[in-house]
């Protein structure tokens, strides 16, 4: 049988800090949440075209903390079309691929846009003819935060094909 005690003050005191504490403590893992520090980019081989079509997706929240890092405090990705030119440009210069001998692919900035909580990047390049490999360089934003990973998808090249820029890998290759 279940019996009812009132409760002593000192009880429901400590009743009411438990619960404060625990919604303060709530109130601040958003700022935590949003912080992915992490960046997904696709390669595809587009038939159609014969190009090799980049696309980066970064978080815009790690981009807004990025750009002001990077472009000072006034930088605002969201509301500046100066500031995410200049981000894109930025990834255009820590991006970068080349083939079996070497040689870098010349990469087109396509454009960028800002669509919800992402942030993306498109760029370009002419399919080579004889392309037994590639070796990429992925280091946007990892140098400004070590915990940086930025993650790559190959499509349209045999079967999909991951790879991932984390800790100190600088470069990669992708085999056909």
């Amino acid at each position: 049988m279940y019996t009812c005690r009132a409760r002593t003050l000192a009880e429901t005191w400590l009743t009411a800090a438990l619960c404060a504490s625990m919604f303060a403590a709530l109130l601040g893992l958003p700022a935590y949440a949003h912080q992915q520090k992490a960046a997904i980019s696709t390669l595809l081989f587009n038939p159609n075209t014969h190009n090799i079509e980049v696309t980066h997706r970064f978080d815009v929240h790690d981009a807004e903390h990025a750009v002001k890092e990077i472009f000072g405090k006034n930088a605002d990705i969201i509301g500046s079309a100066t500031t995410r030119q200049q981000f894109s440009d930025y990834v255009q210069q820590r991006f970068s691929m080349a083939n079996q001998a070497g040689a870098a692919l010349p990469l087109t900035l396509v454009g960028h846009e800002l669509d919800g909580r992402y942030f993306w990047v498109y760029q370009e390049t002419a399919q080579p003819t004889e392309l037994q490999n590639l070796t990429i360089r992925h280091n946007a934003l990892r140098d400004l935060w070590s915990e940086q990973v930025n993650t790559i998808n190959i499509e349209g090249r045999g079967e999909l094909q991951t790879l991932t820029f984390s800790d100190a890998v600088e470069l990669l290759k992708v085999e056909f």
